[in-house]
């Protein structure tokens, strides 16, 4: 079984002592997010769990305690973006997160973290030559610290439509998409490093940029060595690669207070989420 950990909210960033104490425990609950009165168990015992997928903006919180992972296999998605405090309200600046990134680097070697810059947005601010340019300097700076980066470009959902109709963000429009590929694809090109897109309908092949899975079977079976069978995951958008896993993490409690987010109503309902948690309970 793979653990997504989580799509649903910053787990590592805030709710590290909660996870930990799951795992201690070997088991969390989760809500169904369709049928919130349907709640599963799921075991977090070393045996029943292949991989642990992280997804985080901020892992320092859980860095100093990853030794007590050592019987699990696990890798980081690791989302790392040139957004200001006008996108990105509530992430440490980004300098802090370059250097979180390395020393988890140092931590768990490269072939545990992917690099996401993701999602890609456009205001007037941050155009389509803005991220030419801050992915060139973030992949300078984090040289050696990733294999991979994968990108996506911004959706709308009901759960943000305001928020972009005040900050003025809108998808890239196909030429700018072009042009956005083409500039990471030589920025991927120079640094040797491979880069994918998510749920991405657009093809970019021939600009150098493919397709990946988040929940990749494969470079799960490479940090555990050996191989783990799961189906596709139903349950994600449609173009989602990815392989079949279960999320123990819960909408409505991240604090990052992204304005592009979709997984919280409001910041009032996330940070009411927060309160709410108890780090002993089984159930975020």
């Amino acid at each position: 079984m793979i653990v997504s950990v989580s799509r649903r909210t910053d787990v590592p960033a805030f709710y590290s002592e909660w996870f930990f104490n799951r795992v201690r425990e070997g088991f969390a609950e989760t809500k169904n997010p369709v049928n919130p009165k349907q709640i599963r168990a799921v075991s977090l015992k070393p045996e029943d769990v292949d991989c642990f997928v992280f997804w985080s903006k901020n892992p320092s919180p859980m860095m100093e305690r990853l030794d007590l992972l050592r019987e699990y296999g696990f890798y980081f998605q690791f989302t790392l973006n040139g957004y200001g405090e006008d996108i990105e309200v509530g992430v440490p600046a980004l300098e802090n997160r370059v250097e979180t990134m390395k020393r988890l680097c140092d931590k768990v070697g490269k072939e545990r973290i992917v690099w996401r810059y993701d999602p890609i947005l456009i205001t007037e601010r941050y155009s389509a030559e803005f991220h030419r340019d801050m992915f060139g300097k973030l992949a300078d700076k984090l040289e050696g610290c990733f294999d991979v980066s994968v990108i996506s470009f911004v959706d709308r959902y009901g759960k943000n439509a305001k928020r972009f109709d005040e900050k003025g963000i809108r998808e890239p429009d196909p030429e700018e998409v072009v042009c956005i590929a083409e500039g990471f694809a030589a920025v991927g090109k120079e640094g040797n490093f491979e880069i994918n897109t998510c749920a991405e309908k657009t093809e970019l092949g021939e600009h150098g940029i493919g397709h990946s899975s988040c929940i990749d079977l494969g470079r799960i079976q490479r940090i555990i060595g050996h191989e783990v069978k799961a189906a596709a995951d139903k349950n994600q958008r449609e173009g989602c690669r990815c392989a079949a896993s279960v999320d123990i993490g819960a909408y409505d409690t991240c604090l990052h207070k992204c304005v592009y987010c979709y997984a919280n109503r409001s910041d009032k309902s996330a940070q009411g989420g927060f309160v709410r948690h108890d780090p002993a309970s089984p159930l975020l």
